[in-house]
């Protein structure tokens, strides 16, 4: 008995697909075919890098620019009757939260917005009031490769983001006001506070929504800008493991004061994060419809092989040729188009992933500029992270269905009856 996939079986399965068109090999259906997998496999593996590579910057603009886990208070009154709506024992506190095993950071923190005014240009800031040490720590924030000027300074200035210094025009050495409504009581209410700052440092932390509005104060000075004395409105924690956050979330409020509240960044950005998933799910699935309708014409290409090589079945099987040996003959033509064309998909979607950045910039010059806009994708690039989970499942899935539709023409060529073969031969 004939072993499956015997040497033989690959040899004229490899004649077919090499011969010449005039003796009933390959058609151009069967190219057709190869490039539309090439092409089906190379966008599905490109969208894959690309949705993986916009989530994990998106992601990691949160976690290098914003805390991790916020404790923010209740509110609760003195003995004096008075609302307090800040932590009053806000250094114990952190101190406290430090100490939990997995805390890698915590810094008080006040906050407040104000407008933003320079060379007669006003805009919205959202004010961050924090001590040097605190800022610089932040992974986004402090260590920004593309920032200007220096942090030492910040103990008598303010630092912006990019966005807000372009927006203002300023750079560092100008002078920014921030104003405030909520200044000094006066006999006749409220006087808004304006004060000048000089600008000591510039960042950019990679998301366009919060270079154009955060504003850095030292935090002694928001106290006295925001009539915050003796207080901070939150404590900011980053922990060693934030996409499991919720697992410290028990020793993080047993660290807190009894009046303290915590919100973690899943739960601020947990929307957007589920939509991500679910546009994924529905990018994967619409693409690997695109693969099937590629693969799918393996049936065409077969089948017309099958018809141009009838007379060679009749006679394999005359000569002692099993239906499952001439199966798997033409099982091997199908198999080889969806193998070289998956091939040439995945390494295709692996150099964009690859090089994206040199051809999203041929791209950008090419149509004149202004393809990517970073105030409505939120970050500055097209970003493409190369998964092996990503490229093993569009190769899978490429490879599966190839195989799986090129059994029902082969099976077609091993049932035809060699005496109809040959009768008109």
């Amino acid at each position: 008995m004939t072993r499956p996939f015997a040497g033989f079986e690959f040899l004229i399965a490899w004649r077919y697909l090499r011969a010449r068109r005039a003796e009933g090999g390959v058609s151009v259906m069967t190219w057709i075919t190869l490039l539309g997998i090439t092409l089906a496999v190379f966008a599905l593996v490109a969208t894959l890098a690309v949705r993986a590579g916009f989530r994990a910057e998106f992601v990691d603009t949160i976690l290098g620019a914003n805390a991790h886990v916020t404790i923010y208070p209740s509110g609760q009154i003195d003995e004096n009757g008075n609302l307090i709506k800040g932590f009053t024992d806000y250094d114990a506190l952190t101190e406290r939260l430090r100490a939990v095993p997995g805390v890698t950071y915590a810094a008080p923190m006040v906050r407040g917005q104000v407008m933003v005014s320079a060379f007669d240009q006003v805009t919205g800031g959202d004010v961050y009031g924090m001590n040097t040490a605190d800022v610089a720590a932040l992974p986004r924030i402090g260590t920004g490769s593309k920032a200007q000027g220096s942090l030492a300074d910040f103990d008598r200035g303010v630092a912006l983001g990019s966005e807000l210094a372009r927006i203002l025009g300023v750079g560092v050495g100008d002078k920014v006001k921030l104003i405030s409504p909520n200044g000094p009581k006066t006999a006749f209410g409220q006087a808004p506070r304006v004060k000048a700052y000089e600008v000591v440092y510039i960042f950019t932390a990679g998301r366009f929504d919060i270079d154009k509005i955060r504003v850095y104060l030292p935090f002694a000075e928001a106290q006295s800008f925001f009539n915050r004395e003796g207080q901070a409105d939150e404590i900011e924690v980053l922990v060693a493991d934030p996409d499991h956050v919720e697992a410290m979330n028990d020793a993080l409020l047993g660290a807190s004061s009894p009046n303290g509240n915590l919100w973690s960044w899943k739960q601020s950005s947990g929307n957007f994060l589920r939509a991500l998933t679910i546009e994924d799910n529905v990018m994967f699935i619409i693409l690997s419809i695109l693969v099937l309708i590629a693969t799918l014409n393996i049936v065409s290409g077969l089948i017309m092989l099958v018809k141009n090589k009838g007379r060679d079945i009749g006679i394999l099987r005359t000569m002692g040729l099993t239906e499952g040996s001439v199966l798997r003959v033409f099982f091997l033509c199908g198999a080889f188009t969806g193998t070289l064309g998956t091939l040439l998909g995945v390494g295709l979607g692996c150099l964009f992933a690859l090089y994206i950045d040199p051809i999203f910039s041929f791209v950008n010059y090419w149509s004149g500029g202004g393809v990517w806009d970073p105030s409505i994708r939120g970050i500055y690039n097209l970003p493409a992270k190369l998964q092996v989970r990503d490229v093993a499942s569009a190769a899978g899935l490429a490879l599966g269905l190839s195989y799986v539709i090129t059994i029902f023409p082969a099976r077609r060529a091993a049932r035809m009856n060699p005496v109809e073969a040959l009768r008109h031969e």
